[in-house]
Order: structure tokens, then C-alpha cells, then sequence
């Protein structure tokens, strides 16, 4: 058995071991605002529920490691003392992903994410619409454990107020866990499915994805591409260029077939099929691609 103490290693090493070990952690999909109602969507994996009564939920915005900063939504809960929480289930899972992404402060990543903001009734920050469960939340207390990178702050929350969607409710009025269908974190890139086990998803931290607001209007309003689809499509970080598009359709049949046949449908399928492999580059030159007469 591998064995350390915890200050014979780096933090990334530790935070690896922690984040592999100990899961799938629930994701608390934070939805704050600054003090002048400029919103922020960030989730966090460092969550769970404390208390029925009164009704607790915490999460962790933790020091950035690499330069020991503190993110917006730790800012905005110290500021405002107000937070949505949203839960995160497979519908929303790739635009949750995008919306981590690292935007410079004044960004909404509800429009990035290609997701709706929701007046909350008690509290000023917004719901997400796509999330099957968002609780209004008043903060409590926040506890900062440590001024390091890498350090935790645990903000408590009290839900002052709950929405459940009726498409998640089962007859008896209880939330059916497979209408909901929760994904959590694990180590790595790794996500659970609750009811279908493991499944990969990039972090979108490398690059700066452009963001599901940048997708051609034909595209979005199409109904053909799912809010996983699109935020797929928005975490590139630009379109490919016309020489790659011509490059990539020259050495590929079907592509030819589905741009020469004159049917929109039939050039969404075949992009979407890219998609759920979660080739968005490749899903992009299909769209981009002149058609063919």
C-alpha cells in the first residue's frame, strides 16, 4: 500500500487523490450575483446536504491552486449572502462543464452555457430553467479553512425556498430517480451517470470554449441539437477555418453524401453523430460546410 503525508506531496497530487477517492460527489451548480445584479453560474463538486431542519446544504468555492485566488461565486455569497443551488442531471451535464470555464469577470455564463435565467422568488440570483431542482438559498455562515491554494471555504446555505419539476415527480409526489437522472464528479475527467456508471468529459480549462451565445441562430433554434449538443459545440475556442473545412470534407464520404443531398436533416444527423462521440471540431466543419448543389 502507497502511503504519505499529505505535506510529502504537492496540492494538485493531494487534491488528485481526494477528488479520485471520494466520490461521485454531487454538484451543486452555484448561481450567484455581484453587488450590482451582474450574474455568475459556476459549479462546484465540494457539496452535499447537512441538515432537513433547518434545510443545509453546503459547497466549497476552493482557493485556485495554481495562484491562490478566490473565484466570483465566493465573492458574490460574501458580499450578497444569497446563492441559487441547481442540480445537475445528463440533460444539462455538457452546458454545466462549458460554464466552469474561467470567463473574464462581467461574462454571464448563462449566456454561454446556451442556459435560461429564472427570476428566484425570495432571493436576487438566478435559477437555472433546465435544472430539475433549484433551491433559493440565504448564506449563513462561511468558514474558511485555510489561505493557501487549495484551501476549501465551506459556504453554508439554508434553503428558504424549493422548485422541483413535475416531470422528475413520481405519482406518490416524490422525486423519481430515474426521471432525474443525477450525474456526479469522480477523479479526473470522469463523471457518473446515476443510473448508467461512468462517462468522460474534457475539463474546459485549456482553452477559452466561445460559448453556446456565439452558435449561429440556425443552429440553436433548429431543435435538432440537444442542450448537450450545444455545449458541446460552444466549448471550441474557434470556428475552424474555410481550408480545414475543405480539407476535412474531401477525404470523408458521408459527409460529401449528406452536404450533396440537399436535406438540412440529413447534415445535422451526420454532425450530431460527431457530437456524441464528442468530436465537436469535426461536428463544426460537417455545419460549416458549404452545400453542395
Amino acid at each position: 500500500m502507497k502511503s504519505f503525508l499529505p505535506q510529502d506531496i504537492t496540492t494538485v497530487q493531494m487534491q488528485g487523490y481526494l477528488q479520485s477517492a471520494i466520490g461521485p460527489r454531487p454538484i451543486a451548480f452555484a448561481s450567484t450575483v455581484d453587488e450590482n445584479g451582474i450574474p455568475n453560474l459556476s459549479p462546484f463538486s465540494f457539496f452535499n446536504v447537512f441538515s432537513a431542519n433547518p434545510p443545509i446544504v453546503v459547497f466549497s468555492p476552493a482557493r485556485r491552486v495554481r495562484d491562490n485566488t478566490i473565484k466570483h461565486t465566493l465573492i458574490n455569497c460574501q458580499n450578497t449572502k444569497e446563492v441559487v443551488i441547481n442540480v445537475v442531471n445528463y440533460d444539462i451535464v455538457q452546458q454545466m462543464s462549458l460554464s466552469s470555464t474561467e470567463y473574464p469577470d462581467g461574462v454571464n455564463e448563462f449566456e454561454k452555457a446556451g442556459l435560461t435565467m429564472l427570476p428566484s422568488d425570495l432571493v436576487r440570483p438566478f435559477r437555472v430553467k433546465e435544472s430539475p431542482v433549484q433551491m433559493e438559498c440565504k448564506v449563513n455562515e462561511i468558514i474558511a479553512l485555510g489561505e493557501q491554494g487549495g484551501a476549501g471555504n465551506l459556504v453554508i446555505c439554508e434553503v428558504v425556498k424549493m422548485h422541483i419539476a413535475e416531470e422528475v415527480l413520481a405519482e406518490n409526489g416524490t422525486i423519481d430517480q430515474h426521471k432525474i437522472d443525477l450525474v456526479s464528479r469522480m477523479g479526473g475527467n470522469w463523471y457518473s451517470r446515476a443510473n448508467q456508471g461512468l462517462f468522460e468529459i474534457p475539463k474546459p480549462l485549456t482553452t477559452l470554449g466561445m460559448g453556446v451565445d456565439q452558435i449561429p441562430g440556425k443552429i440553436k433554434q433548429s431543435g435538432y441539437f440537444d442542450g448537450n449538443d450545444l455545449g458541446l459545440l460552444g466549448n471550441v475556442e474557434q470556428f475552424p477555418s474555410a481550408e480545414e473545412i475543405a480539407i476535412f470534407v474531401k477525404d470523408n464520404i458521408a459527409v460529401k453524401a449528406a452536404l450533396s443531398s440537399g436535406e438540412e436533416q440529413k447534415v445535422w444527423q451526420v454532425a450530431k453523430n460527431y457530437l456524441q462521440q464528442q468530436d465537436a471540431e469535426s461536428a463544426w466543419k460537417v455545419l460549416l460546410a458549404p452545400r453542395v448543389s
